[in-house]
């Protein structure tokens, strides 16, 4: 049996200012720095596109508080899929609001993967994806804010274990005491559609 690729190498930086202080990750070490280079750039887009986000969808100027926080949630088999979340509240507001965005990585390639670029090309994900969506709403009894209409092509995800991690944000389908509403899927249960070569088809490969 071949040696699985190890874990890439991470390291936490800060960024604090004024009521300010995110914790993202950069890696270090990589073979291949242009890689390396690549990937970081976009960890600290994704950082930005969060504090953008914050203003967009609170409509304020300025904040009490900011918080920025990540998770690795799969570090093997050159797959990196990590989750950034960001807290902020405005002056004027009774609670703050959290949003979360995750990246999925192949740390050979560097390589980003949207939801689609892990299944087979012309394969109904959408509708097989929405449909264990719907079917866990059900079995998990939660409240929504209007009926479920499907997933996006570009849902948000992560990839944890052997699982793909489909989340909503906060008011996007339930109320806000909800919080993310996570739906946990087997790489094994979807196996059919999902792309061999990609970052599922990666989890689902012999131990």
């Amino acid at each position: 049996m071949a040696n699985q690729p190890l874990p890439v190498s991470i390291r936490t930086m800060l960024y604090q200012q004024q009521g300010t202080t995110i914790h993202y990750p950069q890696l270090f070490g990589l073979q291949n720095p242009e890689v390396q280079q690549q990937i970081n750039q976009e960890i600290v887009q994704q950082v930005q596109t969060l504090i953008n986000l914050q203003y967009q969808k609170q409509g304020a100027d300025s904040f009490t508080e900011m918080i920025g926080n990540y998770e690795i949630k799969t570090n093997e088999r050159n797959v990196l899929s990590l989750s950034s979340t960001n807290y902020a509240i405005a002056y004027h507001y009774a609670h703050g609001l959290t949003i979360m965005k995750s990246l999925t990585f192949d740390t050979q390639t560097g390589k980003n993967f949207n939801l689609k670029d892990l299944f087979k090309p012309g394969s109904d994900y959408v509708d097989v994806l929405s449909e264990i969506v719907q079917k866990q709403i059900q079995e998990r009894n939660l409240d929504l804010l209007d009926t479920f209409k499907g997933i996006e092509p570009d849902q948000d995800y992560y990839i944890a274990d052997k699982a793909l991690v489909l989340y909503f944000q906060p008011y996007e389908i339930t109320p806000y005491y909800v919080g993310f509403p996570m739906f946990p899927i087997s790489v094994y249960s979807i196996q059919d559609i999902i792309n061999e070569n990609g970052p599922l088809g990666q989890m689902a490969g012999n131990q």
